[in-house]
């Protein structure tokens, strides 16, 4: 599917991962479901390191359910012993039925009761069926209809507010050539103020560094996956002004340059 690794800085490393698509009726709420397992050796631990999308998540594990709030820099968990994760990545028009003040959650992790959810998806994922076996692609799928119709039972078709957050989303990610926040309120025919508003109630970041994350996570995954490609014409094309605005970006939200990301990401 698209966007199957964006957001992942290391892919290669990672055990075994996996998004679902929701049901159509419910691509308003939900971006997809997304499902990492793991089964490592004895005292074998796999740091999986995370440029997060620009939006919330309600994420169903062994030891409970936890809403975790938009991030602004990059993330990490570190795998051990046998495990999995069922994540709903929340579209906009979802977040007010679970937070009023989504900034408040930035860079957080909140326990989210939800023992329905949890006993369900659990039993789902806890059959007893080997991560590697071929009906671990049923077992996902049932856990992922599961966590699609709690999610659906309780979060109603979107306003008319709310489908102008998911259309803000929508434009963000899928126009490359988006730099600023007047191009996105000119192409959606409202007032800067507007997305500003509509950010703060159903993101909990600015429409500007959500733009920035977006680009970012492409610049990523452009440089991760075509060696070939320069960073100089990797930022040309994602509208940074130069290399060393990439370079800039990419120091102050990962940590490292873009070079070295390329250098990692390739072993």
């Amino acid at each position: 599917m698209e966007d199957q690794w964006r957001g992942l800085l290391y892919p290669a490393r990672l055990p075994a991962f996996h998004r679902l698509l929701p049901p159509d009726a419910l691509r308003d709420r939900l971006g997809w479901i997304w499902i990492p397992e793991w089964d490592l050796a004895p005292g074998k631990v796999s740091r999986q390191e995370i440029l997060p999308f620009p939006a919330l998540n309600l994420v169903v594990q062994e030891d409970g359910v936890s809403l975790s709030g938009p991030a602004t820099r990059r993330s990490f968990r570190d795998l051990a012993g046998r495990g999995w994760a069922v994540g709903m990545l929340l579209r906009p028009a979802a977040v007010p039925v679970f937070t009023d003040d989504p900034g408040g959650l930035r860079d957080t992790e909140i326990p989210f009761h939800a023992p329905d959810l949890h006993a369900a998806v659990t039993a789902a994922m806890c059959c007893g069926v080997g991560i590697n076996d071929d009906d671990g692609v049923h077992r996902r799928e049932h856990a992922a209809s599961i966590a699609s119709a709690w999610l659906e039972a309780r979060v109603p078709v979107p306003t008319a507010e709310a489908e102008a957050a998911n259309r803000l989303e929508d434009l963000i990610r899928s126009d490359r050539e988006l730099t600023r926040v007047d191009q996105a309120a000119e192409q959606l025919g409202v007032s800067v103020r507007t997305l500003q508003r509509l950010a703060h109630r159903f993101v909990g970041l600015p429409p500007l560094a959500m733009i920035r994350r977006y680009r970012l996570q492409e610049a990523a995954e452009r440089l991760r996956e075509n060696v070939g490609v320069s960073i100089a014409d990797v930022a040309a094309d994602l509208g940074y002004a130069d290399h060393a605005h990439l370079a800039n970006a990419f120091r102050e939200v990962l940590g490292f340059t873009p070079s070295g990301y390329r250098r990692s990401a390739g072993r």
